[in-house]
């Protein structure tokens, strides 16, 4: 297996990571979200923590992606590889703060109870609103504009099939879309159609991972795109020189 191909599979193996630590981790959300007495409760809970865990995951994947499809894809443009790596980066930084929210409840319940319990009630709802702003920021304003990025530089230099692209780049825009919707109030970020607009991304990111672990990056493209490069720094070294 060439280093080349390494690469692909490990990139597609953390996208694929990326979207079972998101999905496990808010299933295993469940109690602390969906029960509004939790941080009330006493006890530890195996399930939230193990929550947090899957969402740890999920960042290290998303900055992963980023890392690991970085030399590959400057070789088309610099700048929009660097911006890539910007978006995930910020992605990641801010589904981190929905983690940290979520595990400040956690504690929260298994500290005494000094406080009134329609306090700690208060302070934990605004936490679990903060969980919710991060992951409509994060997982959807930061990895749709990424999505559009990476998408379009998979179109450009055609290291994948143009079908794959596409999907990225209508699902990168659909995501971004649906942010400022929901930030003006026209339906709910877990409503059916809010739910229902992060399937196109879901997709895109899905088959990008299983098409670079069963095929990898197209070679011919490779080429060409490395050929393009090469030439491009000949020209600034002539231009320079003369």
């Amino acid at each position: 297996m060439t280093p080349t191909r390494r690469t692909a599979v490990l990139i597609g193996g953390l996208f694929l990571l990326s979207e079972v630590g998101a999905i496990v981790a808010r299933l295993l959300y469940a109690p602390v979200l969906n029960t509004p007495s939790y941080v009330t409760g006493t006890g530890r809970d195996p399930s939230v923590a193990l929550g947090v865990l899957f969402e740890v995951l999920l960042v290290i994947a998303v900055v992963g992606t980023a890392v690991a499809i970085y030399p590959v894809v400057r070789r088309r443009s610099p700048r929009l590889a660097l911006a890539y790596v910007a978006a995930r980066i910020l992605e990641a930084s801010i589904i981190t703060v929905g983690t940290i929210s979520l595990l400040t409840v956690l504690l929260l319940r298994q500290q005494p109870h000094g406080a009134d319990e329609g306090t700690l009630e208060v302070v934990a709802a605004a936490l679990l609103a903060l969980q919710d702003a991060s992951l409509l920021f994060g997982q959807g304003f930061a990895l749709g504009t990424g999505s559009i990025v990476l998408a379009w530089l998979m179109y450009t230099s055609r290291l994948v099939p143009r079908f794959i692209a596409v999907l990225g780049l209508a699902g990168g825009a659909v995501i971004t879309l649906s942010t400022v919707l929901v930030i003006f109030g026209l339906y709910g970020q877990f409503s059916p159609i809010g739910l229902l607009v992060a399937l196109p991304v879901f997709a895109w990111e899905i088959s990008l991972a299983l098409w670079l672990i069963i095929k990898g990056f197209n070679a011919t493209a490779l080429e060409r795109v490395e050929e393009s490069r090469v030439g491009t720094e000949r020209a600034k070294y002539s231009a320079i020189t003369n």
